[in-house]
């Protein structure tokens, strides 16, 4: 796994499999999002096959397929969740954006762009979105 931080309480990776669970559960995550659709996902990766492994090991699940080109608030909403979150897509970039997407107000846009920069997201062109979200 390729788990990148953006802040204290979530982290985004490339897509994940069963057999990486235990281990996610080992560093303190409480909760996965998956942002890919199930269609780009191989078989064995499907969101319904790691939602009933997470939740078997007790943490929760929230499947919020991204489709690039057509992000919805809805999808940005999802992105939010209590306690240590890991979300996961094809790269991890679409989660990253989500992530910043969902961030705007809570913190300054400049912070922001940092976090995903520092973990190798850098995504200056978001500025004016995420400033506009944060207007709203």
């Amino acid at each position: 796994m390729d788990i990148r931080t953006l802040s204290p309480d979530f982290a985004v990776t490339p897509q994940i499999h069963i057999s990486d669970i235990e281990a996610i559960k080992a560093e303190g995550f409480t909760h996965i999002i998956c942002n890919r659709p199930s269609a780009e996902s191989a078989p064995g990766d499907k969101p319904d096959d790691i939602e009933e492994v997470v939740l078997a090991a007790g943490l929760t699940f929230c499947d919020n397929p991204v489709v690039m080109g057509q992000l919805t608030m809805d999808n940005v909403e999802a992105q939010k969740a209590d306690g240590k979150a890991l979300a996961y897509c094809a790269s991890g970039t679409r989660s990253a954006i989500v992530w910043a997407l969902a961030e705007a107000g809570k913190q300054p846009t400049a912070d922001i762009l940092d976090a995903l920069d520092k973990a190798g997201f850098p995504m200056p062109q978001l500025g004016p979105q995420i400033d506009a979200l944060a207007k709203d």
